[in-house]
């Protein structure tokens, strides 16, 4: 049976069509729609599946924010161009005809994540650094969503009480210092205005204030992992994002870690499914697969 997956983030949304033998096949991407209406987000989604939904047999939707009884409610709204409430499963279902079910993206990529190979730690954390922060949790095998799905969000765990509000309405959060909107927000000078993108090609070309910014990015995250340890005991830790996977990042997020004590320290792995792991997860949490 073929699943249509898509995955619905702060930037983009992708889709693709997944077998049960778990192969991505006729991916699809375009941009996350900027106007602040469900309208608008209703069209990117039926344009994006459209042309390949023909071809699947279920649905399975990985998307940022909390989602609860199939319905998307944005922790931070600013990460989905000012959604609150937005009946994802039935918008799904109504354009395609098919069975629908939703998932937090990074609960699904955690999923996917905790069964790539090398693998083999019965306690996994996730942490994604994108757009937002958001995150994971496996523990005894088991991927925890939590009663009311906010199981896992991380990012919205208190970094510094003194830093700077964050969309959720909590101050000091993680997402609001260490995500890319976090790092494009903190640029001053000659970097004010940049995404985080060009701020990393601007770090990687050894200009400081670009390498302070991703820096404090760096150590925060280290500091977030640490906690998670401390919370979990988990035995290793996967960091995925286009932030988390960026060039030079996690080596520096390893480095601040080595200097939290040892008791808080665990295996750091990149995303071995990257961007794709979102869509994997959910394909896998709706085919039922566990292996």
């Amino acid at each position: 049976m073929t699943t249509l997956a898509i995955d619905i983030g702060g930037t983009k949304l992708a889709a693709a069509l997944i077998d049960d033998d778990l192969q991505i096949r006729e991916r699809r991407e375009q941009p996350t729609p900027a106007s602040k209406t469900p309208d608008a987000l209703r069209a990117a989604l039926k344009s994006l599946v459209e042309p390949v939904m023909s071809a699947a047999q279920r649905v399975a939707i990985a998307s940022t924010g909390i989602i609860r009884e199939g319905t998307l409610l944005s922790i931070n709204p600013h990460n989905l161009g000012g959604l609150l409430h937005f009946p994802l499963v039935q918008t799904l279902e109504s354009i395609t005809g098919l069975p629908a079910m939703a998932v937090n993206d990074a609960q699904a990529a955690a999923w996917a994540e905790y069964h790539a190979p090398g693998i083999n730690a019965p306690d996994m954390v996730f942490i994604t650094v994108s757009t937002g922060v958001g995150g994971g949790v496996v523990l005894n095998g088991e991927l925890q969503t939590g009663a009311g799905g906010l199981a896992g969000h991380l990012g919205h765990t208190l970094a510094d009480p003194q830093g700077p509000i964050c969309g959720c309405g909590r101050r000091g959060c993680v997402e609001a210092i260490a995500s890319g909107r976090a790092i494009a927000a903190r640029a001053q000078g000659e970097l004010a205005g940049l995404d985080a993108k060009a701020i990393f090609d601007h770090a990687q070309r050894g200009h400081q204030p670009a390498r302070a910014l991703v820096a404090h990015s760096a150590q925060t995250l280290a500091r977030l992992i640490a906690d998670v340890k401390a919370v979990t005991d988990c035995q290793t830790v996967v960091v995925g994002g286009s932030v988390g996977l960026a060039e030079g990042y996690l080596s520096q997020v390893a480095e601040f870690l080595a200097q939290e004590p040892a008791v808080y320290h665990v295996e750091l792995r990149p995303a071995y499914y990257r961007h794709d792991a979102g869509l994997l997860g959910a394909a896998r949490l709706a085919t039922g697969a566990t292996s």
